[in-house]
């Protein structure tokens, strides 16, 4: 179900990302995010944008774990913390999203990302609004 929603649910941009998922269960969705040159910036890391995205996407793939599937719902709030550099030599990252709380109408999640060196580069937190 998720693999095939990162196909069809997400804008054409969004699937240029490349995401793949690697776990997933109620509440809680791991991607990969490969690191490519066309997602690093002039200084050589991983910019913020593709990161935030990612973090975006990998919440939304959470909800739906706990939904059954794929529902209406938007973004309310992504607040991200960019905690150190992710070199833009190749390989990937782990995109972890986490639903924290849901409600009828709002969820609550968190999100991070961690580097191939597995330490936590990016932390960011969300609400969505069910629609």
């Amino acid at each position: 179900m998720l693999t095939s929603a990162l196909g069809h649910v997400f804008a054409p941009w969004v699937r240029e990302l490349d995401l793949r998922v690697i776990e997933a269960r109620a509440g809680e969705v791991t991607l990969a995010l490969p690191v490519t040159p066309k997602h690093v910036h002039e200084g050589g890391v991983l910019c913020g944008q593709t990161m935030m995205a990612a973090c975006d996407t990998a919440m939304v793939l959470a909800v739906m774990t706990k939904l059954g599937g794929f529902k209406p719902m938007t973004t309310v709030q992504l607040q991200t913390s960019f905690l150190r550099p992710v070199s833009g030599g190749g390989g990937a990252v782990r995109v972890v999203a986490r639903v924290l709380r849901m409600g009828r109408s709002l969820v609550f999640g968190e999100m991070q990302i961690i580097s191939a060196a597995d330490e936590l580069a990016a932390h960011a937190t969300t609400t969505y609004a069910l629609l």
